[in-house]
């Protein structure tokens, strides 16, 4: 239930503010934290309206599989596709094309994704295929923020 919490990775995001401050400056970094904030709220809205209209079950709400799991939360709303596989895949992508070039070693961040994703079957809210299709669209949700950031980025560079 802890990990599953995402207030439980705040000490997590602050150390990545300060990774891209440190690497990027005040100036760069405030530009890169807004695009992050923005890949926050876009692919939160995006997956609402994903789940919104595909409507599938969750299988804690799912008669056809809910005596068959175990069952530790029992939120309402849809399943497909998972947000937090989503949100979650998209910043680490963010985040490690981002520091790339200022650490060695920025892919140790997909721990963070995978088992924050795991949490959501494990506890009996998400199936495979929610986590796995949130997954794809969070890494392509992050390539394509990663791409927006370097654009105002230039345009810093060049006033």
């Amino acid at each position: 239930m802890f990990i599953t919490n995402q207030f439980s990775w705040i000490p997590l995001f602050l150390l990545l503010f300060y990774f891209i401050f440190k690497s990027y400056g005040w100036k760069k970094g405030l530009i890169l934290v807004l695009v992050a904030a923005g890949l926050v709220a876009f692919s939160d809205q995006f997956v609402n309206l994903i789940k919104n209209n595909v409507a599938r079950l969750r299988p804690n709400n799912d008669p056809t599989v809910n005596e068959l799991i175990r069952i530790l939360k029992k939120p309402r709303g849809y399943s497909f596709v998972s947000g937090h596989s989503t949100t979650s895949f998209a910043v680490t992508t963010f985040m490690i094309l981002t520091l790339r070039k200022y650490y060695k070693y920025p892919f140790l961040l997909l721990g963070w994704p995978l088992l924050f994703a795991y949490s959501r079957i494990y506890i009996g809210v998400h199936f495979p295929i929610d986590i796995f299709m949130g997954m794809l669209l969070g890494i392509t949700i992050g390539l394509l923020f990663y791409k927006i950031s370097i654009y105002f980025l230039k345009k810093v560079n060049s006033n």
